[in-house]
């Protein structure tokens, strides 16, 4: 047993340096994408911002068939329409995922109708942005139905099955404000920080479920209606990221089953400034960078 031990001791370092040197040849050689005609996804929030290209991009890519779920029937449909022009299959369903029965009842209509789900998208969000004492409480509970709750039961509605079929991929569509959160989107960042926790609970779960992956997308302020008026202090060193950009950069990830994706690659920087610098830097950091007051001028989804 001590042997044993003692060997598992000396090969894990010997691990850990072959698994850091393979991240750097996958990062200059062009990795093998996986292959989508087989795959039937579903995106939810999919008829409009992100989620809208996120469809483009899936059927662009040769995706099988494309599943839309969301509240707005009008911007689902022209959605779909626009994906059936493409020449790819597409559904969609009127779905609100914060209502957990609604979510079990539309997942069991769209096995009947479409067939087994092998790529989940959880894109899906609100934001009430507000500070706390400005919120209303049905807003704030409204952002944490959506935003987190929501993928725990859209999750549990499609992942057996794909643990079954020993095929799938959970997506989920986060934001860099759940690893550094900003003042008056309290809601947003919570929920995002708590939707951050399970998918990185859940990737670990998923490292002895042969053929079912996990990917989560961290992009730093995009620029769809979702955060209309957010303005942060110097946009052309930090420009906002195109959504085309984000739906690109998150299909590339499904494909060559990145677990995680931070956009642009310079957030990185902001994750190991928070784990050396002080506080009071990070405080001073937020105030130069304009987003301490970037949500002053917030409007939001109209």
């Amino acid at each position: 047993m001590m042997w044993k031990w003692l060997g598992a001791l000396l090969l894990f370092p010997v691990q850990m340096v072959y698994l850091v040197v393979k991240a750097a040849v996958c990062l200059v050689l062009p990795p093998k994408l996986r292959d989508l005609s087989q795959e039937n996804v579903l995106i939810t929030g999919g008829g409009r911002g992100i989620g809208r290209h996120l469809a483009r991009e899936f059927a662009r890519r040769g995706a099988r068939k494309i599943i839309l779920w969301g509240r707005t029937e009008k911007c689902l449909k022209e959605t779909t329409e626009e994906i059936r022009m493409m020449g790819t299959e597409c559904h969609y369903f009127i779905c609100d995922v914060g209502n957990r029965e609604e979510v079990y009842r539309q997942a069991k209509a769209v096995r009947e109708k479409v067939g087994d789900i092998t790529i989940l998208v959880n894109n899906a969000a609100v934001v009430h942005g507000k500070s706390l004492m400005d919120s209303d409480d049905d807003a704030l509970l409204k952002s944490q139905h959506i935003n987190t709750l929501g993928q725990f039961w859209t999750t549990k509605a499609f992942l057996p099955r794909m643990l079954e079929l020993q095929n799938g991929h959970i997506v989920c569509l986060n934001s860099v404000l759940a690893l550094s959160a900003i003042p008056g989107a309290i809601d947003y960042c919570t929920s995002k920080a708590s939707s951050f926790a399970f998918m990185e609970s859940l990737t670990l779960g998923l490292l002895d479920c042969p053929g079912v992956n996990a990917t989560t997308v961290l992009p730093f302020h995009t620029s769809t209606e979702m955060f209309q008026g957010m303005r942060i202090r110097f946009p052309s060193l930090f420009p906002p990221l195109k959504p085309e950009t984000v739906a690109r950069r998150t299909v590339e990830a499904v494909q060559t089953n990145q677990a995680f994706l931070l956009l642009p690659w310079t957030m990185h920087v902001l994750v190991i400034l928070k784990s050396i610098l002080p506080q009071a830097a990070l405080e001073e950091i937020h105030k130069f960078s304009g987003s301490y007051t970037c949500m002053n001028t917030f409007k939001g989804r109209t």
